[in-house]
C-alpha cells in the first residue's frame, strides 16, 4: 500500500499540489494584489478616451474583473480543449490599449471595439493550432531569451509605480513615493530572510499590507471612498451596445491578437520552466484556445482581449508556490471584485508606490530566472550567444525608446510596441536561421564564436614542460621556484 502511495506520488505535477483553503486564499488574494493595478489600467485608459462618465468607467473595470476571474478559471482549473492547467492569472492584455483607444476617437465607439475583439479572437481561435505546434522552436535558447525579456521589460511599470504611478501629478517622482517604495521593498526582502517558510511566501502581500498602513499613518490613504457606491452589481450584458463589426477595425484587432497569441505563449512556456513541468503541445494550445475563448466572451459583458499577466509569472517565481489550485483562488477573488465594487474599492487604496516597491522584487525575479534558463545553453563553438543578445537588445529598443516605431507602418508598430513580442520574433528567427537552417553556416561564424571557444595550448608547448612547472604574474616558474626564460622566435620575413 505504502509502495503504491509513493507511485502515485511521484508521478503528481508540480501545479496539482493543493494547499488547503487557508494558504490558497492568502496566496490568491496576493496574486490578486500584484496584478490589480494592470487590469484596471486598460478600462481606466479606454474609459477616459471613449468619454465615459465615473460611474460608466466603474462597470468597465466591474466587467474586467469578473471577466479575468472566469478566463483565470478557466485557464487554471480547465476543461476538455480548453485550459493549460498551470498557475497562470488571466486579465485585460495591456496590448491592445493602442489600438483599442484608436478605434474608439476615430469614431467607431466602444460598439466598434467590442466587434472587433468579438471577431479578431475568433479568428485567433481558428489558428491556435498553428501556435500550438511550434513547441519544438521553443528551447531554453528562446524561453530563456524571452523570460529574460519579460523582466526587463516590466522593469519601467515598477519605476513608473514607485514615482506614484501618474505622471501629471505634482507629486510624480517625489521623494515621498519613492521612500514608500523603497520601505515595501525593504519589508519584502526582511520578511523574506527572517520570517518562516509561510510567512517568506507570503513576503510580498505582507509588505503590501505594512507598505499601505504606513502610508495611512503618513495621510497617503484615503479609505473614506471605500463606503461610497454599490455594493453588489452584475455585469450587465451589451451595456454599451450591440457589438458593430467594421473591416478595418477588426484587421488592427487581429494584429493585437497575433500579439498576445504570442505573449501568452512566452507565459505558458516561461511558467512551465519555473515550476519545472512539462509543457506539450498540446496544454500550449489548450491554453491559447482559453485565451482566445475568453476575449470572445468578454466584450458581451464590457471587456478587452484577455491574456496571462507577465508580472504574476514573477510572483510564482519568487514565492516558489506552484499551485495552480493558489491561482484558481485568485481567479474567484476577482470574479468576487467583479460582482462586489466595494471589495475592488478596498484593493484600489494600495499606493502605487507600495505595488513599485514590490514589483522590483517581482520582476526582477522573472529576468533571473530567465538567465537562469540561459545558463543552460551551450556557447561553445555555436551562434547561440550573439542569438541571445540580439534578441534580447531588440526586445529593448521599445522599452528604452517608446517612440522608435511611431514612423512604422501600424501594423508593425502593434506588434514590435511590444518588447516582449520582439524578443520572441527575433529568437525564434535566429533560431531557426543559425540552429536549424544551417546551410551556409561557416566554420568560423562571427568573432562572437571565437569569444565562447574553449582555451587550447598546441601540443609541442605541453612538451617543454614538466612537472611542477608554473605561471605567477605572466612568468613561468619551475618546481624550485625559478623563473624559465622564454625565447621570442623572430619571425623571418619573405623575400
Amino acid at each position: 500500500m505504502d509502495i503504491k502511495s509513493t507511485s502515485q506520488s511521484a508521478v503528481i505535477r508540480p501545479e496539482d499540489e493543493n494547499l488547503g483553503v487557508g494558504a490558497n486564499i492568502a496566496y490568491g488574494f496576493q496574486h490578486v494584489l500584484t496584478m490589480y493595478g494592470g487590469i484596471i489600467a486598460v478600462p481606466l485608459i479606454v474609459g477616459q478616451a471613449a468619454g465615459l462618465t465615473p460611474a460608466e468607467i466603474g462597470l468597465l473595470i466591474a466587467a474586467s474583473l469578473f471577466i479575468g476571474g472566469l478566463a483565470t478559471l478557466l485557464q487554471t482549473i480547465g476543461v476538455p480543449f480548453f485550459g493549460c492547467q498551470l498557475p497562470l492569472v488571466q486579465g485585460v492584455s495591456f496590448a491592445s490599449v493602442a489600438t483599442v483607444v484608436a478605434i474608439v476617437t476615430t469614431g467607431g465607439g466602444l460598439p466598434s471595439v467590442f466587434g472587433a475583439v468579438i471577431a479578431a479572437s475568433a479568428l485567433g481561435f481558428l489558428i491556435t493550432p498553428i501556435f500550438s505546434q511550434i513547441i519544438k522552436f521553443f528551447p531554453p535558447l528562446v524561453t530563456g531569451t524571452v523570460i529574460t525579456t519579460i523582466g526587463l521589460t516590466l522593469m519601467p511599470v515598477a519605476a513608473r509605480w514607485a514615482m506614484g504611478g501618474n505622471s501629471k501629478l505634482p507629486t510624480f517622482g517625489s521623494m515621498t513615493n519613492i521612500g514608500l517604495a523603497g520601505f515595501t521593498l525593504a519589508m519584502v526582502l526582511l520578511l523574506s530572510k527572517l520570517g518562516n517558510a509561510a510567512i517568506s511566501r507570503l513576503s510580498i502581500l505582507l509588505a503590501m499590507v505594512i507598505g499601505t498602513f504606513a502610508a495611512w499613518a503618513l495621510g497617503l490613504v484615503d479609505f473614506s471612498g471605500v463606503t461610497t457606491g454599490s455594493i453588489f452589481a452584475f455585469p450587465t450584458p451589451f451595456h454599451f451596445g450591440m457589438p458593430t463589426f467594421e473591416i478595418a477595425a477588426i484587421i488592427s484587432m487581429f494584429i493585437v491578437v497575433l500579439v498576445i497569441l504570442v505573449e501568452t505563449s512566452a507565459d505558458i512556456l516561461a511558467v512551465g520552466d519555473i515550476i519545472e513541468t512539462d509543457i506539450d503541445s498540446k496544454r500550449l494550445g489548450n491554453g491559447l484556445r482559453a485565451d482566445m475563448i475568453a476575449s470572445m466572451v468578454a466584450p458581451i459583458f464590457g471587456s478587452f482581449t484577455q491574456s496571462a499577466f507577465a508580472q504574476n509569472v514573477g510572483l510564482v517565481a519568487v514565492t516558489g508556490v506552484k499551485s495552480r489550485f493558489v491561482v484558481a483562488y485568485a481567479g474567484i477573488i476577482l470574479v468576487v471584485l467583479g460582482l462586489m465594487p466595494i471589495m475592488g474599492r478596498v484593493i484600489a487604496t494600495v499606493p502605487t508606490a507600495v505595488l513599485g516597491g514590490a514589483g522590483i522584487v517581482l520582476f526582477g525575479t522573472v529576468a533571473a530566472s530567465g538567465i537562469r534558463t540561459l545558463a543552460q545553453v551551450s556557447y561553445t563553438n555555436n551562434m547561440n550567444l550573439i542569438i541571445v543578445a540580439t534578441s534580447i537588445g531588440f526586445g529593448m529598443l521599445p522599452i528604452a525608446a517608446p517612440a522608435f516605431y511611431d514612423q512604422f507602418p501600424d501594423w508593425f508598430a502593434t506588434i514590435f510596441h511590444s518588447g516582449i513580442s520582439s524578443a520572441a520574433i527575433m529568437a525564434i528567427a535566429l533560431n531557426l536561421l543559425f540552429n536549424h537552417l544551417k546551410v551556409g553556416n561557416s566554420d568560423q561564424q562571427s568573432v562572437f564564436v571565437a569569444g565562447t571557444e574553449d582555451r587550447s595550448v598546441h601540443p609541442t608547448v605541453l612538451m617543454d614542460l614538466t612537472d611542477g612547472d608554473y605561471f605567477s604574474e605572466g612568468k613561468l616558474f619551475d618546481v624550485d621556484h625559478k623563473e624559465v626564460p622564454v625565447v621570442v622566435v623572430e619571425k623571418q620575413s619573405a623575400h
